[in-house]
């Protein structure tokens, strides 16, 4: 038996075991009464009884036990050309003035605060600052359109909005003061206080007696100690979208999360205190909270705060200048991301300018990674990629290669396996019975589910249950579908509405979608599928060519439309794509491919609220119109 089998084996054989000894490198005020209180499912509760502080174990602990001088975070920020740097002793420091500043304006344990910021330091020391109080944040993505950060006020009903006057992206600079003003006036609930950050390359007018300005208050501000807290209380919401227009508040607990998380460091990444660790993402996601914050300090690691994108601020060779010059270990991010440097330098000419000598692995996640950017990315690396799999529902991987335990044969176009902890099952759709190995199913984990995952949905209860738990009793439904072969790697291959049936026929875009990406012209791809009269649905492909290709557009798509009837079979019934110049995607980097589907099929859509360009969405028109769609 492999040594993760037997670790595996053992997560799920004794939980009660497994998590009670990964919560001893957490530092508890108060020792659990049960580890998991089952009483009423599926409202499972880790650590029932216990009491901690989620910053104290961030931050101050750390400071206590002698890593004061050690670099807790790097702001590096190509897009306004500064960087900063926190040791944990200065974080520690900034983080209680800014609890001070809360608890001023009479923020106390449990109540909501929203922070609606950029990619800066502040946004860090604001998550840290509720943690700290015991207050519970919700992060909403700095420039978020004015109704969706009102939907999410009336939700949570935040005491205070921590904020900033605007944040920038390449080209431009997006006004935040204005959305924030406009969000409140159409929120039925009413804020006591903003707490805004000026930048200098925009300030904002502050309204008397309501806005107050972040330096002003910080130099004023009383520190704060940290307040103990109910290890199953909430220590943040993260608003998801919903299907109904209402988003979904998931609730992150306190005591659970940190475990997981700590856990998480050494056994997934492989990363050891002292080393610096990059998650290339945004705090206003899932990922922010869990890797660029919460994880990696909780780990005693040094964190990277990057205001920047992988290609444009400058060019394509940012995230090797990162890597290199603060001598990063482990960095995550999005396969998207790389596909859109692959895309700007197909042969890697600017990493040749880096030394990246600490940089060890590569992690992917947040979309299925296609076979061909992997490999581009192990051909120049020359380091492991491993894609891993999870949700802002779980908080943390539920699919991955955990390279501290034992790096385990990768294959291409899957997460490896399940994590330990995890119980994943693929169920047929129409039964709910376990299909056999290699059997496209829809992907659940079975109950309870691990630390860290979301107890609940906040003020929502109900919906949890209708929405994750009803349709397979006993299992979380992840909304994936997929398979799980032989060797029990997981293959996530699409969203299970993503799922079309042609000429009854249950077919995956996903697995189109990878044959696509081998065309070695195409730096990008999706698949959707469109309403056909005779066969349902038909797939229709959407190819990003890489830089640099002159042939004829024609020829290409021939040639992707053979390569699906090769590897897949007639059965697909693939005999259309278009070219466009780019997809439209979320800010996370999330293709809009339901979106897509219904301008094709000329329906009617709602813009969804965190797409990051809407201009692409007429582009994607036009391109759907010259071959016979979007009528």
């Amino acid at each position: 038996m492999s040594k993760f089998d037997e670790v595996y084996n053992r997560s799920l054989a004794d939980p009660e075991e497994f998590w009670s000894e990964a919560a001893e490198a957490i530092h508890w005020a108060k020792k659990w009464d049960t580890l998991i209180d089952d009483s009423n499912p599926p409202f499972y509760r880790w650590f029932a009884g216990a009491e901690c502080n989620t910053c104290y174990n961030a931050v101050d602990r750390h400071v206590e036990e002698g890593r004061a001088d050690q670099l807790a975070v790097i702001y590096d920020s190509p897009i306004t050309g500064s960087k900063k740097t926190f040791t944990y002793r200065e974080l520690q420091t900034e983080v209680a003035k800014c609890a001070g500043v809360l608890r001023k304006h009479g923020v106390g344990k449990g109540d909501p605060v929203i922070v609606y910021m950029p990619m800066v330091p502040e946004a860090v020391i604001s998550m840290l600052a509720c943690a700290r109080l015991g207050a519970v944040h919700s992060v909403v993505f700095g420039g978020f359109a004015a109704n969706e950060l009102a939907t999410r006020i009336d939700d949570c009903a935040p005491k205070v909005i921590l904020s900033a006057s605007c944040g920038i992206e390449p080209g431009r600079i997006i006004a935040y003061k204005p959305l924030l003003d406009e969000a409140q006036k159409i929120a039925s609930h009413k804020v006591d206080a903003c707490v805004i950050l000026q930048r200098e390359q925009q300030t904002c007018d502050l309204i008397d007696e309501h806005d107050y300005d972040w330096v002003s208050e910080m130099a004023t501000a009383t520190p704060a100690d940290c307040v103990t807290v109910a290890a199953t209380d909430p220590l943040y919401i993260l608003y998801t979208s919903g299907t109904t227009g209402q988003p979904k508040g998931v609730v992150r607990d306190n005591g659970g999360h940190m475990v997981a998380l700590n856990w998480s460091m050494k056994n997934i990444y492989n990363v050891n205190p002292g080393d610096v660790y990059w998650a290339a993402s945004d705090v206003g996601w899932v990922v922010g909270h869990s890797y660029i914050v919460y994880a990696p300090l909780l780990n005693g690691n040094t964190t990277i705060v990057f205001e920047g994108k992988p290609v444009g601020t400058p060019d394509a060779g940012q995230f090797w200048r990162v890597i290199a010059e603060h001598n990063v270990s482990v960095m995550f991010t999005a396969p998207t991301a790389f596909r859109a440097i692959k895309k700007e330098d197909p042969k890697a000419e600017l990493l040749q300018q880096y030394r990246m000598e600490k940089f060890h692995t590569l992690f992917l996640a947040g979309e299925r990674t296609d076979s061909d950017t992997l490999h581009w990315a192990e051909d120049n690396l020359k380091v492991p990629v491993i894609d891993h799999w999870w949700q802002t529902e779980t908080g943390w991987p539920i699919g991955a290669n955990c390279m501290g335990i034992e790096q385990l044969p990768i294959k291409p176009g899957s997460p490896t396996r399940a994590v330990p902890g995890y119980d994943v099952r693929t169920l047929d759709p129409e039964t709910g019975e376990e299909v056999r190995r290699g059997e496209l199913g829809a992907i659940c984990i079975k109950l309870p589910m691990p630390p860290s995952c979301f107890p609940t949905l906040w003020n929502a209860p109900e919906r949890y249950k209708e929405a994750y738990m009803e349709e397979y009793p006993g299992y979380y439904q992840t909304g994936d579908a997929g398979y799980i072969d032989d060797d029990g790697y997981i293959f996530v291959m699409t969203r299970t509405d993503d799922i079309i049936n042609v000429a009854g026929h249950r077919l995956s875009t996903g697995a189109m979608e990878e044959v696509l990406a081998d065309h070695p012209d195409v730096a990008e791809c999706a698949v959707i599928g469109v309403a056909d009269q005779l066969k349902g649905q038909v797939p229709l492909g959407f190819l990003v060519l890489s830089a640099g290709v002159k042939r004829a557009h024609e020829e290409i798509v021939g040639e992707v439309v053979k390569l699906v009837r090769e590897r897949i079979g007639p059965v697909a019934a693939f005999k259309s794509a278009t070219v466009v110049g780019r997809l439209p995607k979320t800010r996370s980097g999330k293709i809009l491919r339901g979106t897509m589907q219904k301008i094709a099929d000329s329906e009617d859509y709602k813009m969804p609220a965190t797409i990051d360009d809407p201009v692409i969405l007429d582009e994607i028109c036009d391109a759907l119109k010259g071959i016979g769609y979007a009528k």
